[in-house]
C-alpha cells in the first residue's frame, strides 16, 4: 500500500496496529476535486463550507471548466472587457451566474445557476413597437416588476406590432423563445399595489400571433389567444437550435395582431426570455 497506508492504521502502545479514524481534512484535496467534478454547482458550493480542503478543492479550475459554456472565451472577450486581473475559472462562473448587461443596458444574459446553460432576457425599451411614441396608444411604465424596472403598456391600439432582435454568441443546443406578457397592470393604492384589469379588451376575437426567425433559416410560428387577467405568463413563441460555438446566432422576433377590425387594449409587454428548452418549466415555476 506504500507510504499512504500510514494513513488506514496506527500503533498502539502494546506494538498492534488498528485502523486509524479518518476526518474529512484527511483525504487529500486532489480527490475531493475529483468528486466535486460530477456534482452540480450549487452542491460544490455547499460542500465547499465543510472544512478548508473542500474550499481548496472546489477552486480547481478543472471543475468549473466542465461547467463553463464550451464558447465561455467568447462571453469573456465580448462582454468582460473591464476586467483588469485574469480570472480563475471558479471566478468566471461566479460571475456569469449575475446578469451581464449589454446593448445600453437593454439586454442580460446569465449562466443557470444549476446547470450552467445560458439565459438571456430582452427589455421592452429594446422593442420596436409600432405607435411606441404615442401617449394615446403606449406608455412606458417604471416598476420593480421587471428586472429592467420598465414594461411597456398598451392603452389602446388598432394594429398591434412588436418587433426585436438579437444577435448572440449561443452555446451549442437547443433554445427556447417566450413573450413576457400579462393582461392588465398594478397600480399603487394607499398601502398595496392592485391588480387593474380597466381597458383589457379586444383579445378574445383574433389570436395573436409570434415569429421567430434565425439567422440560419430556423423559422417558427405559433398563435394564442390572451385569457388569463392579472398574472404574468411566459408565452412560447418557438424553438431554434444553435451548432456552432463560435459564430453568432441573430435572432429575429414578433408579436402581432394586425385585424384592423377592432381595437386591443390593456396589455402589459415585459420582456423576451431565451433559454435551454430545458428550463422553461423553471422560469415559468417563479411567476
Amino acid at each position: 500500500m506504500g507510504a499512504n497506508s500510514s494513513l488506514l492504521s496506527q500503533d498502539s502502545s502494546d506494538g498492534s496496529t488498528h485502523p486509524a479514524k479518518l476526518k474529512l481534512g484527511d483525504i487529500p484535496e486532489s480527490c475531493i476535486a475529483l468528486v466535486l467534478l460530477y456534482l452540480d454547482p450549487p452542491d460544490i458550493c455547499k460542500l465547499a463550507r465543510l472544512n478548508r480542503a473542500f474550499r481548496a478543492a472546489s477552486s480547481a479550475d478543472f471543475i468549473w471548466d466542465a461547467k463553463l459554456p464550451p464558447n465561455y472565451h467568447h462571453l469573456i472577450d465580448e462582454h468582460l472587457t473591464n476586467t483588469s486581473t485574469k480570472l480563475g475559472k471558479h471566478e468566471i462562473y461566479a460571475r456569469f451566474t449575475r446578469p451581464v448587461r449589454f446593448d445600453s443596458g437593454n439586454k442580460e444574459f446569465w449562466l443557470d445557476k444549476r446547470t450552467g446553460g445560458v439565459c438571456l432576457s430582452i427589455s421592452s425599451k429594446a422593442f420596436n413597437i409600432t405607435g411606441i411614441d404615442d401617449r394615446r396608444y403606449w406608455n412606458f411604465i417604471p416598476t420593480d416588476e421587471s428586472r429592467f424596472h420598465t414594461i411597456a403598456y398598451l392603452q389602446q391600439i388598432w394594429w398591434l406590432e412588436v418587433e426585436g432582435e438579437v444577435d448572440f454568441r449561443f452555446p451549442p443546443g437547443t433554445y427556447s423563445l417566450l413573450f413576457k406578457l400579462r393582461l392588465g397592470k398594478y397600480t399603487k393604492r394607499p398601502g398595496r399595489w392592485a391588480s387593474n384589469n380597466e381597458g383589457v379588451h379586444g383579445w378574445d376575437i383574433k389570436p395573436v400571433q409570434y415569429q421567430l426567425t434565425a439567422s440560419d433559416g430556423q423559422h417558427a410560428v405559433s398563435k394564442c389567444f390572451l385569457e388569463n387577467m392579472g398574472c404574468w405568463e411566459y408565452h412560447h413563441v418557438g424553438d431554434f437550435v444553435v451548432d456552432d460555438e463560435n459564430a453568432s446566432t441573430k435572432i429575429k422576433f414578433s408579436l402581432t395582431q394586425i385585424d384592423c377590425t377592432h381595437t386591443k387594449g390593456g396589455l402589459s409587454v415585459d420582456s423576451v426570455l431565451i433559454c435551454p428548452s430545458n428550463l422553461v418549466k423553471d422560469f415559468r415555476a417563479l411567476l
